[in-house]
C-alpha cells in the first residue's frame, strides 16, 4: 500500500504544480493585458524625454527623430488599449502626461528661443498642447475638438527637416498649429490601427519610413500624412469600420 500511496502524492504534487503554473502563466498574460497599452506610453514619454535632452543639446535631427517615433507609438497606444479593453483612468492620465512631454515640451524645444518672443512662443504653444490635453472635451464618442496635438508636432517636425532647421519658418508653422489647436472645430478619431485596411498599410509604410529610410523621406511621408490630417479630417481620415 505504500507504493501506490507514494504515486498518489506524487500525481497530487505534480497536479498542483501544474494549476500553479497554469495560474501564474495567466496572471502574467492578464498583467500584460492591461498593461500593453501603458507600456507603449510609458515607451512615448520615455522617447519625449530623449529628445528633450537631445535639444538642449542641440542635437535637432535626433530630436526629431524621437518625436516621430513618439507620433507613431501615440498612435498605437490607444488602438491596443481598445482592442485588449484594458482603457483605465491610470492609462489615460500616462498617456495625457507622455502626450504633453512629447508633443507638448520637447516639440517647443525644437523653436530654439533665443529672446523674450522666441521664450513667448514656445510658452504659447505648451500652453496650448496643455489646454487641448485638458480642457477640449467634445462629449461625442470619437471626436476632438482641437487639432489633436501629435499632428501638430508631426508637421513641425518634418517642416524642420525638410527646411534644414529653418527656425523661421518652423516658427510661422507653430503660430498656425496653435491657432488649429485652441480653435473649437471638430476633428475625427482616425483610429488608424482599427479601420480600413488602407490606413493600416499606411501606419505601417511610416514605421518603415521613420526606422529605415533617410529622414527626409520619413519627414514628406509623416508631412503628407499630418497635413491630410488637418486640411481634410472627415473626408480622409473619419473612421469607417
Amino acid at each position: 500500500t505504500g507504493q501506490p500511496g507514494r504515486v498518489a502524492g506524487v500525481f497530487q504534487c505534480m497536479k498542483k504544480l501544474f494549476l500553479s503554473e497554469r495560474a501564474g502563466r495567466g496572471r502574467t498574460l492578464e498583467f500584460i493585458r492591461k498593461n500593453a497599452a501603458n507600456g507603449l506610453s510609458v515607451a512615448n514619454l520615455l522617447a519625449g524625454l530623449s529628445s528633450v535632452l537631445c535639444s538642449l543639446n542641440r542635437q535637432y535631427h535626433h530630436s526629431c527623430w524621437l518625436l516621430l517615433v513618439g507620433f507613431l507609438l501615440d498612435l498605437a497606444d490607444g488602438a491596443v488599449a481598445r482592442q485588449l479593453d484594458a482603457c483605465s483612468a491610470l492609462g489615460a492620465k500616462l498617456d495625457d502626461f507622455a502626450d504633453f512631454t512629447t508633443f507638448g515640451l520637447a516639440t517647443a524645444l525644437l523653436l530654439q528661443p533665443q529672446g523674450a518672443l522666441e521664450g513667448l512662443l514656445a510658452i504659447a504653444y505648451v500652453m496650448a498642447v496643455f489646454a487641448r490635453l485638458c480642457f477640449f472635451s467634445t462629449g461625442i464618442p470619437f471626436t476632438y475638438q482641437g487639432l489633436p496635438c501629435p499632428y501638430a508636432s508631426s508637421l513641425l517636425v518634418s517642416t524642420f527637416l525638410l527646411t534644414a532647421g529653418n527656425v523661421t519658418l518652423l516658427r510661422v508653422a507653430a503660430i498656425i498649429m496653435i491657432l488649429f489647436m485652441v480653435d473649437r472645430s471638430l476633428y475625427p478619431h482616425d483610429k488608424v490601427l482599427e479601420s480600413q485596411l488602407w490606413k493600416k498599410v499606411f501606419y505601417a509604410g511610416g514605421v518603415v519610413a521613420v526606422l529605415f529610410l533617410p529622414a527626409m523621406v520619413a519627414s514628406a511621408y509623416c508631412l503628407a500624412w499630418s497635413t491630410s490630417y488637418i486640411i481634410f479630417p472627415f473626408a480622409i481620415w473619419s473612421c469607417t469600420a
